[in-house]
């Protein structure tokens, strides 16, 4: 095994994936949220760095192709548990996420199953798309729950009138609560509306991947 940059970045990239649940076990919220954000950001970011300086420098290994979309799938896998887990688990959350989880768990079962001749299967365009939704669209899900908790934090103590008071502008708002809430739906909309562009580009590139692999399990 050749160790370099890209895959040593690789390699902490698949170790920061079980990072992000852990977040949540030994901090409250909204801090375990933020640092949880920092690290899938971070690790984001590493996964177009490596295979950038992978190509550029020639240093392409088999252990890198291995690992990276291992890591990119540990990463949006253990991702969407946690904002799942920690949602009111709304039907149009759940309903990507399970389609994209099933494609995850579908494609990776048939590349096991191919063995070496899954290598020859290239990585399409649209999967590199498919994967920066993803990642994109878990990202800002993260930080709706960021401002949903220093929203709710501002809101302690707070009567339900009083609350519709300074939100309908009838009180001044000293805490911001008004932009604490734009801030938590925005990120919930686009968010949401990203991971269904994520779950249409999945499902796509899983029909096609399947498509290409049929000719090799197809009895003889």
């Amino acid at each position: 095994m050749k160790w370099n940059l890209p895959n040593i970045l690789t390699v902490l990239r698949l170790v920061a994936a079980p990072g992000v649940a852990v977040m949540f076990l030994y901090f409250t919220r909204p801090y375990a949220d933020w640092f949880a954000l920092t690290l899938f950001v971070t690790a984001a970011i590493t996964d177009w760095f490596d295979g950038y300086l992978a190509r550029a420098w020639k240093q392409e290994t088999k252990l890198g192709a291995m690992l990276d979309p291992i890591a990119d799938k540990a990463m949006v896998v253990i991702a969407l548990m946690v904002i799942v887990g920690y949602s009111s688990m709304s039907p149009w959350l759940v309903l990507p996420a399970t389609l994209i989880l099933f494609r995850e768990v579908f494609v990776s079962g048939l590349r096991e199953y191919l063995g070496d001749t899954a290598g020859t299967l290239k990585v399409t365009n649209l999967a590199k798309w498919k994967t920066t939704a993803q990642m994109a669209a878990i990202a800002v899900l993260f930080g709706q729950g960021v401002f949903e908790h220093y929203l709710g934090m501002s809101a302690w103590g707070m009567d339900p009138q009083m609350i519709d008071d300074i939100l309908s502008g009838r009180e001044e708002d000293l805490l911001g609560l008004r932009w604490k809430l734009t801030g938590m739906e925005l990120c919930w909309w686009i968010g949401l509306a990203l991971l269904w562009i994520a779950a249409g580009l999945t499902a796509i590139t899983g029909v096609d991947y399947f498509r290409k692999a049929l000719p090799h399990v197809r009895e003889g």
